[in-house]
């Protein structure tokens, strides 16, 4: 639009001074006979289809021309006075700002709905102390807003922690134990003791034998330790049944280091 208007009033500048250069009865008989073909236009057209620019113009020449001369625009005088008011308005305009504060980034979003969900006995000032060692500064009140706005409790809540709650989180240092039974040809039953890795599903075998008493156990408890450590893994929780083949000194060997038998 602004290239059109300027467009316009180059042409209409380069008219004007033309018409400086012509004598007092050329112009005369030149306005005659346009205002006959502006006339002869307006009852053949209702209204006349303007463009912005075109407005613009108009209400910028209105402002030039006395009051008493407007009755040469087609426009009425109402028309060409709110013409100039959306010009004067569109020159200040000022782009528009929205108010408040602006939104979270939305990987931050999905981080806090994600520590949220996963924690649900955190609240939003608990993320926030997270969020913090992780060196990202959001403040509680944008926290607590983001969590409403995704349909999450912004309060800490008290719930049981569950078996399904509880082996996601703590999956990477738990291992689970048992036996099985292998009957070879001979009518002769070995015992086969095997671990789960449950973060990994990775199955390790301890050993065989077909008299797994409290020594024999006890020892492939340490032998599978120091496979873990060599691989830098650490036991935090060990799931065993109620079998009597495993004695305290199987337990002992783990909780040594540090682990929980369940």
């Amino acid at each position: 639009m602004l290239s059109k208007l300027a467009y316009l009033t180059l042409c209409r500048s380069i008219q004007l001074l033309a018409l400086l250069a012509r004598g007092d009865t050329t112009k005369d008989l030149e306005i005659l006979v346009l205002r006959h073909q502006l006339a002869v236009l307006r009852r053949q057209v209702a209204r006349p289809k303007l463009q912005p620019a075109d407005r613009a113009l108009l209400a910028a020449l209105s402002r030039v021309l006395p009051r008493s001369r407007w009755s040469c625009f087609f426009a009425k005088p109402d028309t060409l006075l709110r013409w100039h008011r959306r010009l004067v308005a569109g020159a200040w305009t000022y782009p528009h700002r929205g108010t408040g504060r602006p939104p979270l980034d939305q990987e931050l979003q999905h981080l806090i709905i994600r520590l949220a969900s996963e924690n649900p006995r955190w609240g939003y000032q608990r993320i926030k102390g997270e969020l913090l060692r992780l060196g990202i500064h959001v403040s509680a009140t944008a926290i607590r807003t983001t969590l409403r706005r995704h349909g999450l409790d912004p309060t800490p809540r008290p719930t049981a922690t569950t078996w399904r709650a509880f082996l996601p989180r703590q999956a990477a240092g738990i291992l689970a134990c048992d036996f099985f039974t292998v009957d070879t040809v001979w009518l002769r039953r070995l015992y086969v003791l095997f671990f789960i890795d449950v973060a990994t599903r990775r199955v390790h075998l301890a050993g065989v034998t077909a008299n797994p008493n409290a020594a024999w156990v006890t020892q492939q408890a340490r032998n599978l330790l120091l496979r873990l450590e060599d691989q830098e893994r650490r036991v935090r929780f060990l799931i065993r049944d109620r079998d009597t083949k495993f004695c305290r000194g199987f337990d002992d060997v783990f909780r040594s280091e540090g682990a929980k038998c369940w």
